[in-house]
């Protein structure tokens, strides 16, 4: 995904972000005979998060990627996303946002699959969230899936969630978290909406879908 904007200079949360997730990638990387163990006591397995209350592993796990592709997607779209977000709100209000929404990410699907022993990782719960709020303050700015197809936002993040709402039932077949990345969605949406209720968030967004003006722009 690209979207029609400038990124701008990188700002500081989402810079911490990216090295710090860069950095325990390339731990797993380059010394694979502990990522087996990084997984399992970093990851997010519901059966020791609930059971033996390794209640860290709904954080550290947003740390945690599975692969190359994994990690890429989800840090282009933090820098993608997240540099505009955190220019608008601050840097403690978006990295209270960005933590709020992965550990919701990480209950959904704890939750979801409880007492299961197998490891859920990566940071795409939260960047849902990033990207549920960015549909709520840029309803109308352009996204272009793959780098040819245009796309509102605000179109955008309701195909993805209506997506992952549908998918969430056959996540164990696929290895995607979906209810985790529903997660992370729901609870920015609500979070942001009593938030910024002055402004009238939710209701401008669903407003927007059906009127030409630009509210964000």
């Amino acid at each position: 995904m690209y979207y029609q904007s400038s990124f701008g200079m990188m700002t500081p949360g989402v810079k911490n972000l990216l090295f710090a997730n860069i950095a325990v990638f390339l731990l797993q990387f380059l010394a694979p005979a502990l990522n087996e163990t990084l997984v399992r006591l970093f990851g997010l397995v519901p059966l020791l998060a609930f059971n033996h209350f390794f209640l860290w592993q709904f954080v550290t796990y947003m740390f945690l990627h599975g692969g190359f592709s994994h990690i890429f997607f989800n840090m282009f779209a933090l820098w993608m996303f997240g540099v505009e977000l955190e220019r608008t709100w601050g840097t403690r209000e978006f990295l209270k946002y960005y933590f709020l929404t992965g550990i919701a990410a990480g209950l959904s699907t704890a939750l979801f699959s409880w007492g299961s022993i197998i490891p859920t990782i990566g940071a795409s719960g939260a960047i849902y969230g990033i990207l549920a709020a960015y549909a709520l303050f840029f309803p109308d700015r352009y996204v272009y899936m793959y780098f040819l197809f245009p796309i509102k936002m605000k179109y955008l993040a309701l195909i993805l969630g209506a997506l992952e709402f549908f998918s969430a039932y056959n996540q164990a077949q696929t290895g995607i978290a979906h209810a985790a990345h529903l997660g992370g969605m729901v609870v920015g949406f609500f979070y942001l909406r009593f938030k910024y209720r002055q402004w009238k968030i939710g209701q401008n967004f669903f407003r927007s879908l059906f009127r030409r003006n630009k509210p964000y722009e």
